[in-house]
């Protein structure tokens, strides 16, 4: 993997987006590091926030966070994060946001989201015939709202290949080193985990 180019994270944000869904992938995916000899310290991705326009999002407990781009200027992305929160009953229903997304399926390599943020793959269709999981607490609305999925609960993330869903909040940083263990080895994803003092057990 020496020399390879990072791949590029873009994490989608909105008003009432829940922090460590969006902030939790953040960390990992920042801090990530080739454990290659040849190659030591060379961070594996590069990592954006993306907002529908450029202003401030007010996240979950009035966290202001300025986003790195648009969605009109923002760079090409390998690495779509979708977190969840209160403000995801809105954008379900934004339809600027949801064309977005749909766009960014044609492009990106690996579709993921936290939380209530698989609600809004589930908008577009994305999850139907597949297997996916939410918070714990949005499990039975989830059901009932897509009947074409197939809800699992009781899990960290579940791993359809090119879309992960992972469940409420923290379970997304599991999510996000699983995605780090698939691309880079699972030593990288050990060598992460520890920086940041976090118990990860790998699925």
């Amino acid at each position: 993997m020496t020399n390879q180019q990072p791949r590029t994270v873009g994490i989608l944000i909105f008003d009432d987006v829940e922090v460590l869904d969006a902030f939790g992938p953040f960390e990992v995916f920042s801090v990530a590091q080739t454990s290659d000899p040849d190659d030591t310290g060379r961070n594996l991705f590069r990592v954006v926030t993306i907002a529908e326009t450029s202003g401030p999002v007010r996240a979950r407990g009035d966290l202001i966070v300025e986003p790195h781009y648009s969605f009109a200027n923002h760079p090409p992305l390998d690495i779509l994060v979708a977190p969840g929160g209160l403000g995801t009953r809105t954008q379900i229903a934004n339809p600027v946001l949801l064309d977005w997304l749909r766009g960014q399926l044609e492009e990106v390599e690996l579709r993921t989201s936290v939380c209530t943020g698989a609600f809004l793959y589930a908008e577009i269709e994305l999850l139907n015939g597949q297997s996916a999981t939410t918070h714990w607490g949005s499990i039975d609305r989830f059901r009932q709202g897509y009947p074409e999925i197939n809800v699992l609960e009781n899990v960290r993330f579940v791993d359809n290949g090119a879309v992960i869903t992972s469940a409420g909040i923290s379970a997304g940083m599991d999510m996000a080193l699983h995605v780090v263990e698939a691309l880079h080895g699972h030593d990288a994803a050990v060598a992460t985990a520890r920086y940041m003092e976090y118990d990860w057990r790998p699925a």
